[in-house]
């Protein structure tokens, strides 16, 4: 009875403390001098003697020894001092946390999106927001746009970068900015020869479209160019990702369509054009969406930086 009753003492004993006490013992050990410290911390002596007092009662022995010329730590003050550190070092870094969490400044984002990262803004802006909140733990998840949209009204997801904008009740959405549509061709194709190719030089060749995304939203956009049946070029619709289009061109299979950010990555054999039409340049704008009810303090900062770098999304980000 006598050794449990020890054991629920010493429990107590350790609710009991506080860190102010763990503080000012530390601080202590550091000056060697009681007087000191306490000048240093711009309280009373007395207040910090009496409070190291409170400490070595509670822990059951005394942490420093005594003498005119100040103190210095028992054997066993050594032992409690390291572990006071240590709690105060944890405390301090919890504090931080929770700060830096609140502000945005750490913690975790998901973005979602279906498109290439090989150049382009979405890169550009993905190394912008690692440069200025390096803290924060960026996931980036790739699939079509209606799985991305189902993840971003589960929750899965912080925000979805696409292109073109999908409504939704549940989500919000901005545009950012928009991207050339560009011809990806093999370099000895009769087309490559131009610095430019327009929507109608198309019309006698095939044309290979993942069916993945953006896949579609390309079709449609060929369609809607070229308006007439007979002056469409012939399509064929691959379940296979962008990059195997790519090797299927370099093939001579066909041409393909894509992005102005699929440029960055380089494929041995092909060459890229410029689509236009009569206005110039066609160009396919891309949105962020999110929830309007996630409280993620790292969203908030996502999309001050996208509010940032893409001012026409400003006036929908203020609160």
């Amino acid at each position: 009875m006598t050794e449990i009753r020890i054991r629920n003492d010493l429990r107590r004993a350790g609710r009991t403390i506080d860190l102010q006490q763990l503080r000012l013992a530390v601080v202590a050990c550091d000056y060697g001098s009681f007087r000191r410290a306490a000048e240093a911390l711009s309280i009373k002596h007395t207040v910090l003697s009496r409070s190291i007092g409170q400490l070595e009662h509670l822990v059951g022995t005394s942490l420093f020894e005594r003498s005119s010329g100040g103190v210095r730590p028992t054997l066993a003050g050594r032992a409690v001092l390291r572990i006071a550190r240590l709690i105060l070092e944890q405390v301090d870094t919890l504090v931080d946390t929770g700060r830096s969490i609140g502000r945005g400044e750490a913690g975790h984002l998901v973005l979602g999106f279906c498109t290439s990262m090989s150049t382009g803004n979405l890169r550009a802006t993905l190394g912008e927001f690692k440069k200025r909140l390096p803290q924060v733990e960026l996931t980036t998840v790739e699939r079509s746009r209606s799985r991305l949209m189902t993840a971003l009204r589960s929750g899965t997801v912080d925000a979805v970068v696409i292109p073109g904008r999908l409504l939704s009740r549940d989500t919000e959405a901005q545009p950012l900015w928009s991207e050339r549509l560009m011809i990806s061709l093999p370099q000895d194709h009769g087309l490559a020869a131009r610095e430019s190719i327009y929507w109608t030089d198309l019309r006698d060749q095939t044309v290979l479209l993942s069916q993945y995304d953006p896949g579609q939203e390309l079709e449609d956009l060929l369609v809607s160019k070229l308006v007439l049946a007979e002056g469409r070029p012939k399509i064929e619709r691959h379940d296979v990702s962008r990059g195997i289009i790519k090797s299927l061109v370099s093939l001579g299979m066909g041409v393909s369509l894509v992005m102005e950010s699929d440029v960055g990555a380089r494929f041995a054999g092909l060459a890229y054009r410029e689509l236009q039409d009569g206005a110039g340049p066609s160009r396919i704008g891309f949105y962020v969406h999110w929830r309007t009810d996630n409280r993620n303090p790292t969203l908030r900062r996502f999309l001050d930086l996208l509010a940032e770098r893409y001012p026409a999304s400003s006036l929908a980000l203020e609160e």
